[in-house]
């Protein structure tokens, strides 16, 4: 993962005091995931603005941290403590707390699935709530995905979606504020604030995959997949079924069409998907590549080597999608979907094409617009570059987010 310098960050204004954070976190490198990446980053910048972190993370019983302290970077300290979240856990964890000088902050990075027990850890909401009425902690709650959804039959998911509400009941009874990586999960999270005038907002999710900016590696990924000049069209992510299915006609038909781009899949499971495409479609073996889960500048490299991206979803783009936020944050033009999901600023600002989810007609027609028009996709890619300039870069969230602090640190004070 690449560091954030405080050259980049959002450095601290002179007199301006410093916030402390306590970042709970159901994950954290060197254990994968995108909560994970996501938290790291976070951390490193609120540090590089001159912030003291701590991050509590699980140790030993989930990844294999040894549960001592870590001096990470200037600011940083990360306790692997929350072991496998129990409550021994958690009561270890308030002690360590506990022996910190306060009002301390705890910034609490939800993800139902993420805390164990099969996604139903009520002990560990319980324990967020009474460090708030009890230990007087000011809980910040940053939703990145806030509950199943009820399906009919499904008798499991069901009773797992009702304990995550219940959950969500206990989280919002204890936060003083709601971050959320989408507006849209406010119409879904504010019922269960159960009438509290709790105040809810937007923090998007910026890309954890950093611009490396290095011409003649990214020029070497091209050579390497289109050496005979083809366009690169790419797709970025984890390849789950949902994707997959509305990937697989848009890349068929593409890979079929003579003098078309060469299809470039990057990431967790794409030359498992690219395997299955080859074996139904044997002619297609050279216009099909994939090049398999890469380190993070190896991606940015191949990111900043296609000339377009499909970045299809069932719900719609959003900016919780870390995978389209890569390839925004690089300027590469990208084709999605709008869905329920999808905040009106995609539409709005022209940096990016959309389909309905499922009309891989409509997105093919967007795709090849694309590949016709060069000078569209320079205008689309300076708009993509400009937008998450403007709205989603790493500097702009920690100034909302210690803006935040800082004004209610203030109110506090007077």
């Amino acid at each position: 993962m690449a560091m954030i310098s405080r050259s980049s960050a959002a450095v601290l204004e002179p007199g301006e005091a410093a916030v402390q954070w306590h970042v709970i976190t159901p994950e954290y490198p060197p254990e994968l995931g995108g909560v994970s990446d996501y938290t790291q980053q976070l951390c490193i910048a609120l540090a590089a603005s001159g912030d003291e972190v701590h991050v509590w993370c699980p140790g030993e019983s989930k990844s294999g941290g040894s549960g001592a302290a870590q001096f990470a970077a200037e600011g940083l300290t990360v306790h692997r403590e929350l072991g496998g979240i129990t409550p021994a856990d958690l009561g270890r964890v308030g002690e360590r707390l506990d022996q910190l000088p306060g009002p301390r902050r705890l910034l609490v990075q939800w993800v139902p699935h993420g805390y164990g027990y099969k996604s139903a850890n009520l002990p560990f909401c319980w324990w967020v709530l009474r460090r708030a009425r009890r230990h007087g902690d000011q809980v910040e709650l940053m939703v990145h995905e806030p509950f199943l959804n009820f399906r009919w039959g499904a008798l499991r998911q069901n009773a797992a979606a009702a304990v995550h509400r219940l959950m969500t009941v206990l989280l919002l009874r204890s936060a003083s504020r709601v971050w959320m990586s989408i507006p849209g999960w406010e119409r879904y999270l504010r019922p269960y604030a159960l009438g509290r005038k709790l105040p809810f907002q937007w923090l998007p999710i910026f890309s954890n995959v950093p611009v490396a900016n290095n011409e003649s590696r990214t020029q070497a990924v091209r050579n390497r997949y289109a050496s005979d000049g083809s366009l690169l069209a790419g797709h970025f992510g984890t390849f789950g079924r949902a994707v997959a299915n509305l990937l697989e006609p848009i890349v068929l038909a593409l890979a079929k069409e003579p003098g078309g781009p060469v299809i470039l899949l990057m990431g967790h499971k794409s030359e498992s998907f690219r395997q299955q495409l080859v074996e139904r479609e044997p002619a297609l073996q050279s216009r099909i590549q994939a090049a398999g889960e890469l380190s993070i500048e190896e991606l940015s490299y191949h990111l900043a080597a296609c000339d377009l991206l499909m970045q299809p979803y069932p719900d719609g783009v959003s900016s919780r999608r870390t995978s389209f936020m890569a390839g925004l944050s690089h300027g590469v033009p990208t084709v999605s979907t709008s869905g329920e999901l999808t905040e009106p600023l995609w539409s709005e600002s022209n940096a990016v094409a959309l389909a309905a989810p499922g009309d891989a007609s409509a997105f093919l027609e967007h795709v090849r617009r694309l590949e016709m028009d060069p000078s569209e996709r320079r205008r689309m890619g300076r708009a993509a570059s400009q937008l998450y300039r403007e709205r989603f870069d790493v500097p702009h969230i920690i100034l909302t987010l210690r803006g935040n602090a800082a004004t209610r640190d203030r109110t506090c004070a007077s």
